[in-house]
């Protein structure tokens, strides 16, 4: 007997839905709910006490998922050392006297390996640390899905690729970065508003404070203060992406944007006449949409091709695989 077309096309399509859906449908708030019931518990405190202690390592910790899931989806490869058989995120151009917080992820895995063995998989204690660091700041929650697996090995070419992308993007390139992970432009927007809080060095915003127009001339004065012309010279002086509260989560971000005050090149890019403008005032007037499109955000940015059910593995040290 012959198949109803209609049927084959629902088919192909419900079919296709398992496909490009099954991996994220893995993933769960609850999925420890049974096998570590207390990991969120066990985590938070870890968290708070590194923050309290240097409030910048809230913006590390966020930063360190966001680089994670960004090079091969989010699955912990960040945090492997170097071995004999391949070379490591961590020396990425990227990363390199960069990405910090690799330590604060050692102290939460080792509390949660007290508390449950061999169940919490590393790149979700990440996914978990970013978030509890966006409250701890002032910023919005959200609930984390869980389930992901850790890689047995990392891509030191992928993370040099340019799948991160650099403070000098333009914003077509930005578009097509975060389109690239699946994530649509104002999952970008709100994703950059993550520079309300951490700090940039000399390096990365040199070229901005001396060659671009688009810039508020006393906010170059006072960023050139610290970070010379010459390079080589002050390269790992910091800076805060945001000028008025750089250790709070907050919408001013948006706000310097507009007052041509983003640090980076590629932060005021998504207020310069283009398609982005629209949204970087809305963000800038109305918080609470920027905490609810950033909560959402995060939540697809975690959902970028994670390792479940039987692919990789649940690290018993962050660092290297078992």
């Amino acid at each position: 007997m012959a198949s109803h077309p209609i049927l084959v096309i629902v088919a192909i399509a419900f079919l296709t839905t398992l496909a490009w859906g099954s991996a994220s449908a893995q993933l769960s708030t609850n999925f420890y709910s049974k096998s570590c019931p207390n990991v969120l518990s066990t985590v938070k405190p870890v968290v708070a006490s590194a923050v309290s202690k240097k409030r910048r390592m809230g913006a590390s910790l966020l930063r360190l998922f966001f680089h994670d899931c960004f090079v091969n989806g989010c699955d912990g490869s960040i945090l492997l050392d170097d071995t004999s058989s391949f070379r490591g995120e961590k020396t990425a151009g990227p990363n390199n006297n960069s990405v910090r917080g690799y330590n604060v992820i050692d102290q939460i895995k080792s509390k949660v390996e007290s508390a449950c063995p061999g169940v919490v998989s590393c790149a979700d204690i990440v996914a978990i640390a970013a978030r509890d660091s966006v409250v701890l700041l002032g910023g919005p929650s959200w609930e984390v899905k869980l389930g992901r697996r850790d890689a047995r090995t990392a891509s030191f070419s992928v993370a040099n690729s340019g799948a991160l992308p650099p403070p000098t993007s333009t914003l077509a390139s930005l578009i097509s970065n975060f389109k690239a992970q699946g994530l649509s432009t104002r999952d970008m927007v709100a994703l950059s508003g993550s520079h309300t809080i951490g700090q940039s060095r000399c390096t990365s915003f040199r070229s901005r404070i001396y060659n671009d127009s688009n810039i508020d001339s006393s906010f170059a004065k006072i960023r050139q203060r610290k970070c010379p012309r010459t390079v080589g010279s002050g390269d790992s002086n910091l800076a805060p992406l945001d000028l008025q509260s750089p250790t709070a989560f907050d919408n001013a971000y948006f706000k310097n944007l507009i007052s041509n005050k983003g640090l980076l090149h590629s932060d005021q890019e998504l207020f310069n006449g283009g398609s982005t403008d629209s949204l970087v005032k809305t963000y800038s007037n109305n918080p609470k949409t920027f905490n609810s499109d950033f909560a959402s955000a995060m939540i697809k940015m975690g959902d970028i091709n994670p390792l479940t059910g039987s692919k990789g593995e649940i690290r018993k040290i962050c660092s290297k695989v078992n």
